[in-house]
């Protein structure tokens, strides 16, 4: 039996900033909305984040909120949840976080909306703080532009501050809840106000990370993400079939007591997340345009996918599915879709939202109809086969 983490975390994104740096460069948006390679800066970092098993997703919003708020409040994005708060008078990183203090009830990671770290959250969400701050931070030589709290240390695996300091911080920290207690109701800063006094009450943990950093706050930094954000972040991806693929299709699956994942599905998975692929799930879910089960219903199975997958470090990207059918007896599900396959508009969506290189990439399916989704999107195809993992192997070497 796989054991689920009990522990809830949320995510908190601070997007209230004016950019006034940039400001020549926002076009009347706000500043984690600016476009970088036709799409906002802040859907890169939704997109990367939501992936991991947050209870819900908090936007503190400040400075042109209403663009922010139109896009995202209470829509779901890999099936978690989004709210956004906007705070009535600017009160700098640190005040802002007035906003959630009777909101959530967990512990909690922050990060900002302005700066993109390829980190894997797991690392985070599975610390325990016991009343200590984890603290995310780079080899100062990896700084493109942050200019808070740049001149750290460790000693006693503690952070402190030190006059030749070989780390900056990344911006990704997680809190107890508890700590919102000391958040004031005066305008402060998070970094130097309040983490400040932090570490030198040897409160913060550090975490080191070696990955992509770009920071979007001065004119050179945003240029830059300009410029390597794309090639950054494209990577080689696996596309799969759901039911028959990575567990075993009863017909219908939609229950967490029948869902049961095939044999070498979870080593094949971690082989791929170790080998840096994102995964895609591109899934036909008739059954809810045949009313065998809702729409609700089909979220909250994958709600409890990710917290299944979460124990094994194990992330799926994106979900892509579709649930009209040209045979359904729910009318507003009534219809053919270029979603379901084997058109391929699913796979086209996941393309629009992710760099994927796609010579290396591939699909797995058990189907006639997955192959040809596969070879409409250019995708190398294979067949499913008994042991789930010994085919990744085969695939990849």
């Amino acid at each position: 039996m796989i054991k689920t983490n009990k522990k809830k975390c949320d995510l908190v994104i601070l997007v209230g900033g004016k950019g006034s740096r940039i400001k020549s460069y926002l076009k009347n948006l706000p500043k984690p909305m600016i476009k970088i390679n036709n799409k906002s800066f802040l859907e890169y970092v939704l997109l990367h984040y939501s992936a991991y098993h947050f209870n819900k997703i908090y936007l503190l919003c400040g400075f042109r909120s209403n663009q922010i708020i139109k896009k995202y409040h209470k829509k779901k994005i890999n099936f978690t949840e989004i709210i956004c708060l906007t705070e009535k008078k600017p009160m700098g990183t640190g005040g802002a976080l007035n906003i959630i203090k009777k909101k959530i009830n967990n512990d909690f990671i922050l990060v900002n909306g302005d700066t993109f770290v390829d980190f894997d959250l797991n690392k985070l969400i599975k610390k325990k703080t016991n009343n200590n701050i984890y603290m995310v931070v780079s080899d100062i030589k990896k700084n493109t532009g942050s200019k808070k709290l740049t001149n750290l240390n460790i000693k006693n695996k503690k952070i402190i501050f030190s006059n030749k300091g070989k780390y900056f911080n990344n911006g990704i920290y997680k809190f107890s809840k508890n700590f919102l207690k000391k958040i004031s109701k005066n305008h402060s800063s998070l970094e130097n106000d309040i983490l400040k006094k932090e570490i030198l009450k040897k409160k913060v943990i550090p975490i080191i990370s070696n990955n992509f950093f770009i920071d979007i706050g001065t004119p050179k930094s945003l240029l830059l993400a300009k410029k390597i954000l794309a090639k950054k972040l494209t990577k080689s991806a696996v596309f799969l079939d759901r039911d028959g693929v990575i567990n075993y299709d009863y017909g219908y699956v939609y229950k967490k007591k029948n869902f049961h994942f095939k044999k070498g599905v979870l080593n094949g998975l971690k082989y791929l997340i170790k080998k840096k692929y994102y995964i895609f799930i591109a899934t036909n879910q008739s059954g809810i345009a045949k009313n065998k089960y809702s729409l609700v219903d089909f979220e909250n199975l994958h709600k409890w996918l990710k917290e299944k997958l979460f124990n094994y470090n194990i992330v799926i990207h994106e979900t892509q599915f579709c649930p009209f059918h040209k045979d359904a007896t729910i009318k507003k599900y009534k219809k053919i879709s270029k979603l379901r396959k084997p058109e391929n508009l699913m796979i086209k969506k996941i393309f629009n939202n992710w760099h994927i290189n796609l010579k290396k990439s591939f699909f797995i399916g058990d189907q006639i109809s997955d192959e040809i989704c596969a070879n409409k999107s250019g995708i190398k195809f294979y067949y499913t086969k008994k042991n789930f993992f010994n085919l990744v192997k085969e695939i990849l070497h």
